[in-house]
This record gives C-alpha cells, sequence and structure tokens, in this order.
C-alpha cells in the first residue's frame, strides 16, 4: 500500500507539552483516524504535518516530498477541513469563494456549486450567518473544489447534529472509492471513526500509542469486568486503565502480553474505540 504521507520521529517542543518522536503513515486509498482525547496532540500534528508550525525534529514527506522544498505543491493537492472558521464572516459564501480559488490551480467552479445545491447553501448568504453545519458544509465545498489528493480534517464533526454528522461521513466514504485518495480525520468522537475508517492512529500525551488497521487495534485488547472478590486476579495482568464500580471493577488489558485463557474466570467484552482511549486516559485510577 503506497503512502501519502509519512511522519518520522517528529518531535515539537511547547510550554508543559510536547510531541514525542512521533511516527507514523497515512495511507494512499483509505481512511486513517487520528484519536486523542482533548491535549493529546492532534492539532499540533495536523499543523506540522500542513507545515503551519515548524518542527523541532524529524522529518514529515507528503507525496514523497518534504515542504522544505516544496510546500507550494503539496497544500495545492491538500483539502484542509477544521473545526474553527478561517474564512470572512462579513462577506458572502460567493465572495469568500472569489477570494479564496484563485489560490488553487486546479480549482473547478462546476464542482463548486454541484457541492453548493447538494449542500443547499445559498451564494449570497454571509458566513457569520450560517448554522455550525452549514459552516461546515461550506468549507468541506471549498476544500474540495481543487481536486485534492489528500484530504485533512481535523475535529470536523464537533458540534453538529447527528443528520449532518451522518451526511458528512457518507460523503467521506464516498469520496475514498476510487482509491486515489487519503483522508486523515483527527476527532475524539470515536463512534464516527468506528463507521468509516480503516487504520487507526491513537495519541496520548504527545506519544503515538498506537498505529495500524482498526481492527487489529480493537481486537488487541479486552474489557474485562469482575466483582470485588477477583480484584486480586488483576495482579499479574498487563492493566491498562481501571475502574472501580458498584459491584466490583471493569478494566481494560492488552492481549498482546498475555494470553486469553488467562481471563476465562472473569467476564471479557471487546472494547469499542471510545473503551481503549478512556482508560489509557484514566491509567489505575479506581
Amino acid at each position: 500500500m503506497e503512502n501519502i504521507a509519512e511522519v518520522r520521529n517528529l518531535t515539537k517542543q511547547f510550554n508543559g507539552f510536547a510531541l514525542n518522536d512521533l511516527s507514523f503513515d497515512i495511507k494512499k486509498g483509505f481512511i486513517t483516524g487520528f484519536i486523542g482525547a482533548n491535549g493529546a496532540g492532534k492539532t499540533t500534528t495536523i499543523r506540522c504535518l500542513m507545515d503551519l508550525i515548524r518542527t523541532e525534529q524529524g522529518e514529515i514527506r507528503v507525496f514523497g516530498e518534504s515542504h522544505e522544498n516544496h510546500t507550494a505543491e503539496i497544500k495545492e493537492r491538500i483539502g484542509f477541513v477544521y473545526d474553527a472558521d478561517f474564512y470572512y464572516e462579513d462577506l458572502t459564501i460567493e465572495k469568500n469563494k472569489r477570494i479564496l480559488a484563485p489560490f488553487y490551480s486546479e480549482w473547478d467552479d462546476e464542482l463548486f456549486y454541484q457541492y453548493l445545491r447538494k449542500f443547499q447553501l445559498n451564494t449570497a448568504k454571509r458566513v457569520k450567518h450560517l448554522s455550525k453545519g452549514m459552516r461546515m458544509k461550506f468549507s468541506l465545498a471549498m476544500a474540495l473544489s481543487h481536486h485534492p489528493d489528500f484530504i485533512i480534517m481535523d475535529e470536523p464533526t464537533a458540534g453538529l447534529d447527528p443528520m449532518v454528522r451522518r451526511e458528512l461521513l457518507d460523503m467521506m466514504q464516498e469520496l475514498i472509492q476510487d482509491e486515489e485518495k487519503a483522508i486523515f480525520f483527527s476527532t475524539h468522537i470515536t463512534t464516527d471513526l468506528e463507521k468509516i475508517a480503516d487504520f487507526i492512529v491513537f495519541i496520548h500525551d504527545g506519544r503515538i500509542i498506537f498505529q495500524g488497521e482498526k481492527d487489529e487495534f480493537t481486537e488487541r485488547y479486552v474489557l474485562i469486568k469482575g466483582t470485588a472478590d477477583q480484584r486480586s486476579l488483576l495482579d499479574e495482568l498487563p492493566v491498562i486503565g481501571l475502574r472501580g464500580t458498584d459491584v466490583g471493577f471493569e478494566c481494560l488489558v492488552d492481549t498482546a502480553e498475555i494470553p486469553l485463557d488467562q481471563l476465562s474466570s472473569l467476564l471479557v467484552e471487546q472494547p469499542t474505540l471510545e473503551d481503549i482511549m478512556y482508560y489509557t486516559g484514566r491509567g489505575g485510577s479506581q
């Protein structure tokens, strides 16, 4: 499988936070979910990937090239959808388009207006008067109308109602059908990724915990539930996170380090992506 983007040993220091030696791939023809709690480093990583902030160490290659020598060509081929607004609020959709479209040599006006019709967006409406869902649809139309090969989305579904979220997820699956594009979808709403992601990159406290196929990720862990009397059975298990309950305990265990038959006396369930993220952040807390 061809990589559209490769990150190797990325390090970036801030006051009180750091990205630590990140390495991961984003594969052509697939949707890669980028998960982690708020503050884990998702947006900072994306800004490095987009060359919006400078890295201190490591290498980033997009389409086989580095930003250092080919940033204009790389950004021409990227569609970026961001949770925050970066359009001219007091201008209409049409005027925003007229200002921004000339930056892209492959801009397709016909495609842009097709998206507006699909999304039922009025070109005469000012951006500041758009709802959250309409803003996201406008951002999508802008991001996709220059035929990007690499689509980066930073928390695109945050704050959207369920219907708009589902429309967005369906569109992402449609975009990937030609197997020529890649989507990198950063979110803390893991249920979205359970529907559409092929690969997962999981970041926690500025470090990559896992990168690989989604099914491999979820199958690697088990959620264990037991009574208070069974608590001692956890003493020799690789417990990632633990939570006390009214009747006993619930915890996440990495099965790569133990045989499953060692858990035969406990209730074992398949965790969701949210479970894995939650218990990784929780650690050994009660």
